[in-house]
């Protein structure tokens, strides 16, 4: 059965998945990049985002292969696709990837207000859906038949799938990095009473990575 599931979601050690004040020259919020190492030096992450040859191989990376197998769809919060707030203001900004993004399958983007889907090189096509976390999971459900669904964040994103406890399970990597302010993931949620437990954790490094499902 399809699974709807976080992987390779970068925390800094006080919980926030990305630094404050988004913007163009600040894509992850002021500080951000400096959680993702464990990711960006793997081989996975300079083949399927760099496009490059290189890169360190080991856990690291064999977390982040894990994380691109078996998805048929992605969702993704208005955040992950851009730092543009509010209506379109043109058809120009499409994500940050350029024009081959690395997802490869089709992408639902949760927003409230209406655009065209823009299908990119690569096979990623970009659907935004102004109905809601449901539609989108239906959407995404749908197209990747009995692959998976992988939600891609952000912060914002994730929490309202965990009230719900519409996600099956979650890697989460957490990073020896304070960042103080931000989008924390936990603030305000319960998990063991939303019914989530730890069901793995290996320690590289670079990160804590911490598998959660559901009980």
């Amino acid at each position: 059965m399809s699974k709807l599931r976080v992987n390779a979601f970068t925390l800094s050690a006080d919980g926030y998945g990305a630094g404050p004040d988004q913007s163009l020259q600040h894509p992850l919020g002021v500080g951000g990049e400096n959680l993702h190492k464990w990711l960006t030096t793997t081989r996975t992450f300079h083949k399927m985002v760099i496009g490059k040859e290189g890169g360190a191989t080991g856990i690291d990376d064999d977390l982040a292969v894990r994380s691109f197998e078996n998805v048929g769809a992605y969702i993704l919060g208005r955040n992950m696709f851009g730092p543009i707030r509010g209506a379109w203001p043109d058809e120009s900004w499409k994500g940050w990837w350029g024009d081959n993004p690395p997802y490869h399958v089709p992408v639902f983007v949760l927003t409230h207000h209406k655009r065209a889907p823009i299908t990119m090189e690569g096979g990623t096509t970009f659907h935004f859906v102004t109905d809601g976390i449901h539609s989108a999971l239906e959407q995404a459900k749908a197209v990747a038949g009995d692959k998976d669904v992988r939600l891609g964040g952000g912060v914002s994103t994730f929490r309202q799938y965990l009230q719900l406890r519409l996600i099956d399970e979650m890697h989460l990597a957490i990073s020896p990095v304070l960042l103080g302010s931000g989008e924390n993931l936990f603030a305000g949620l319960d998990m063991v009473k939303l019914g989530y437990r730890c069901t793995e954790h290996i320690a590289t490094p670079h990160a804590m990575h911490v598998m959660i499902g559901r009980a």
